[in-house]
């Protein structure tokens, strides 16, 4: 006869199960039983091993590195992980928390190692793509998968960090400096552009204006041409109707005779020719 007891997976963990050593299943979460030994029955000798599945973070710190500079840099890099295969985890390497701290720092030394001061201040992202690039082929021989591999803080030596402050003070004023040149270019392009813009406006309502002068200017010249025109024909007509009337002619000679009479500075010599009187003015 035998006896149970219950072996419990949470969904957080994974449990390899070994009859007499060898391992025989990987459990998911759960409620397993096991057997006792009662008495003389003999049953397998039953191990499990749990192992966390869950992402986590390790933070690798002050590892003192030399630049390719020669410049000793202390950096922390901080490490998210997840385990993927808890076989691959638990047998192929003795600890596999301590062997990827190993792998990341050995990394973090080859990355460093060939980039030089500028090219780490400038560039922090390349060293963190550089570590990673560099660990996850590695990490996943023994189950690991690495999601990210990120440089956390870099240290410099004392002078050094003296030194990386007043040319990052002066990189800031260079920068705000050539924010505000850039800002009063601008506004000096928009007020040049709007100033042209303005002219351009004022120099095509002057060109209507004097369009419009001209038009009316050559509109009055018609109308007086047309009014000259037609006095002239009116006069064309009244003397084409006085000589056909003699008597009128006269009449009209008699009408001029008493204005000029009414204007006491004017003269008027009288001639006789085979008609009769001529008169003649004079002002």
């Amino acid at each position: 006869m035998l006896r149970t007891n219950e072996f419990i997976v949470k969904t957080t963990h994974r449990a390899l199960r070994y009859e007499d050593g060898k391992l025989t299943r990987v459990l998911d979460a759960g409620r397993y039983k096991r057997p006792r030994r009662i008495w003389f029955w003999r049953v397998p000798q039953v191990e499990y091993v749990l192992v966390d599945v869950r992402e986590r973070e390790l933070t690798i710190k002050g590892q003192e590195i030399l630049t390719s500079d020669k410049v000793a840099v202390r950096v922390s890099i901080l490490v998210q992980f997840k385990v993927v295969d808890p076989t691959a985890a638990i047998h192929n390497v003795h600890n596999y928390e301590e062997r990827m701290y190993s792998d990341v720092q050995l990394a973090a030394r080859r990355s460093l190692a060939a980039m030089d001061l500028e090219e780490i201040l400038t560039n922090r992202n390349r060293l963190s793509e550089d570590i990673l690039a560099d660990v996850q082929d590695s990490a996943a021989g023994y189950g690991v998968a690495i999601g990210r591999a990120a440089v956390k803080d870099l240290i410099f030596p004392g002078n050094l960090q003296e030194i990386m402050n007043r040319v990052l003070a002066a990189e800031r004023n260079s920068e705000a400096q050539l924010v505000d040149a850039r800002t009063r270019a601008e506004v000096e392009r928009i007020q040049a552009e709007t100033q042209a813009i303005v002219q351009q406006k004022q120099a095509e309502v002057e060109a209507e204006s004097a369009k419009l002068r001209l038009i009316s200017e050559a509109e009055a010249e018609k109308t007086k041409a047309q009014l000259e025109a037609e006095t002239f024909q009116l006069r064309q007509q009244t003397g084409q109707i006085l000589s056909e009337n003699p008597a009128l002619l006269r009449l009209e000679e008699f009408k001029t005779l008493v204005e000029m009479g009414r204007n006491s500075n004017a003269r008027i010599y009288l001639g006789l020719d085979q008609n009769g009187f001529k008169a003649k003015s004079e002002n």
